[in-house]
């Protein structure tokens, strides 16, 4: 059996209206995406990219996107996203751009990235802090980005088949 190895592409949604971040939607992204390398790429591209590319996660408060295609036409995908200059959704169009961050083959590295992304943009609004309530606002949200796994408690476990573990 080939395991079909996949890239997955982390992009952030760049807008000057607030409320475009606020009203994406999974589903928009991904037909602008697939517009956009329509458009640079043709049908050929178009193809490649459509094989199994899907949005895996938007954050819509955060603007953050990750989108998963096949490591063949990850290239491809992002040649074409600065080409989305704008999102439709609920018959509304709202310009942005999509600026991309990390490309990584598993969605746990781009998580990792995302958390040393995060902190790094915390900093930065730690240094530009005029009085003291905001600074530990910003001390308490920096401390707490980490990336935790959960434990699962020793009665719940379950083998991979299904069946209970004792």
């Amino acid at each position: 059996m080939v395991r079909f190895k996949n890239r997955y592409v982390l992009c952030e949604v760049v807008s000057e209206d607030p409320r475009c971040r606020q009203c994406i939607e999974d589903r928009a992204v991904g037909l602008a995406v697939r517009d956009a390398i329509g458009r640079v790429h043709g049908d050929y591209g178009l193809a490649c990219c459509s094989i199994s590319f899907t949005v895996k996660y938007l954050n819509a408060y955060t603007g953050t996107v990750l989108l998963r295609c096949r490591k063949d036409s990850y290239r491809l995908l992002c040649s074409a996203l600065p080409f989305v200059r704008q999102l439709e959704s609920r018959n509304q169009r709202y310009p942005c751009f999509l600026n991309t961050l990390h490309v990584g083959g598993t969605i746990r590295t781009c998580q990792k990235f995302l958390i040393q992304y995060n902190r790094r943009q915390l900093l930065m609004l730690l240094q530009n802090c005029t009085n003291e309530e905001e600074r530990q606002c910003i001390q308490k949200s920096l401390l707490s980005c980490s990336l935790t796994e959960e434990q699962s408690q020793s009665g719940d476990e379950e083998d991979d088949d299904g069946t209970e573990t004792d």
